[in-house]
């Protein structure tokens, strides 16, 4: 294959990974050590109420009360949080007179926890702060230490530098970036994940996917966020479907870990059209960002196949196609593979299947256009575009 990952005009680039990551089987074991270095003695542990009922709330609360520190427990972040969520967090972060956060979930918890943490020291509204606006200039960097612990093998937030929320002046789910955003320890213990239901592994994990894939075709420039996110790919495509099928398979889940992780860390290089999609659908039709993401991806990479050719190809090959076709042939035969991965662990291939009304499409559409995301697509979207997509996967 040819160069194609070289810019065509010199441009300058900065790149980082700066997240202290404590990453394996028993790493929870670690949280103590790494609170004592951030000088937490209260922490508040933002979580929700599906991680408290799987008992997973009590065991990191024991390992922090067991080191001596004074931990209290807000388990009020909804699956898709809100403006809502993150408020009555900040409520508890003060009365406990906390001066850290552990956050404890899949994407909804460690978002509200971020943004917790923004509030303790940034004034409202959040809608201020919306990356599609420009508002990461106004985020600072005097915010108290945050511990991200993932339960789920998805949205990588635990590395990521970004919170999402559906805001109530907007009514839209809003990106809020900025470095100073990501959390100073990740600590990443694939046990979390032993007990996770097969759907909720499903659609997570294709989550985890689709920030690789759409991490990896995005027109920024970053091949540190290449290497992981095509790293990340070959992981998923080996280890999802035992993952789902055998939840308790160690191995797996650590694999599934990983990729969600690499996809957080790949897609400060941009992401695409499909999360743009995906962050219309949630508050629109309430269908979880995962499955969202999972059902509108192909017919994304299809709209994108002849912008991004040879990287489609790539996917392809990481993904386990070993047939040495011509690239075009690849690329088409990487869409093929992710409907087919998804099939297997029973996502549904169509957005009605997943409760979506077509009557909602051009408001879904005109969502998706407002949000950020579409700007790193390969191919440039228009409204009209993402509603052919979202038509696509109707």
């Amino acid at each position: 294959m040819k160069p194609f990952d070289i810019p065509s005009e010199p441009r300058v680039t900065e790149m980082a990974w700066p997240t202290r990551i404590v990453f394996g089987a028993g790493a929870l074991q670690k949280l103590p050590a790494h609170a004592a270095r951030l000088n937490m003695k209260r922490p508040l542990l933002v979580t929700d109420a599906g991680v408290v009922k799987a008992g997973l709330a009590a065991r990191v609360a024991d390992v922090l009360k067991g080191a001596g520190l004074e931990c209290a427990v807000f388990d009020r972040v909804e699956p898709n949080p809100t403006e809502r969520d993150v408020f009555a967090g900040l409520e508890a972060y003060r009365a406990h007179k906390a001066d850290g956060i552990v956050a404890l979930g899949g994407g909804s918890a460690l978002d509200a926890g971020k943004l917790v943490q923004l509030l303790t020291t940034h004034e409202p509204p959040l809608s201020r702060y919306d990356d599609a606006k420009g508002g990461d200039q106004y985020v600072r960097d005097d915010l108290p230490p945050l511990i991200a612990i993932p339960t789920t093998a998805g949205t990588g937030s635990e590395v990521g530098r970004s919170g999402v929320v559906t805001l109530a002046d907007t009514g839209r789910k809003t990106v809020i970036f900025s470095p100073h955003l990501l959390p100073k320890a990740a600590v990443i213990d694939p046990e979390l994940t032993l007990g996770l239901p097969p759907s909720v592994t499903a659609a997570t994990g294709m989550d985890a996917l689709t920030h690789c894939i759409e991490a990896y075709v995005a027109n920024g420039f970053h091949p540190l966020a290449d290497a992981v996110a095509i790293d990340g790919v070959m992981r998923v495509g080996r280890s999802l479907v035992t993952a789902v099928r055998e939840g308790r398979d160690l191995a797996a889940r650590t694999d599934m870990m990983v990729a969600a992780m690499e996809g957080a860390m790949a897609f400060q290089k941009g992401l695409g059209a499909s999360h743009a999609l995906a962050h219309a659908l949630t508050p629109i039709s309430n269908v979880p960002h995962g499955l969202a993401n999972a059902i509108v991806l192909p017919a994304v990479m299809e709209f994108n196949r002849a912008a991004c050719t040879a990287r489609l190809a790539r996917i392809a090959t990481a993904l386990g196609d070993t047939s040495n076709a011509r690239e075009e042939v690849l690329a088409a035969n990487a869409i093929d593979r992710v409907r087919k991965l998804a099939a297997s662990v029973g996502i549904p291939t169509r957005l009605r299947e997943a409760g979506v009304q077509e009557k909602d499409l051009e408001h879904i559409a005109q969502k998706a256009f407002q949000d950020a995301s579409h700007q790193g697509n390969p191919r440039t979207v228009t409204e009209a575009d993402l509603l052919a997509m979202a038509r696509e996967a109707y």
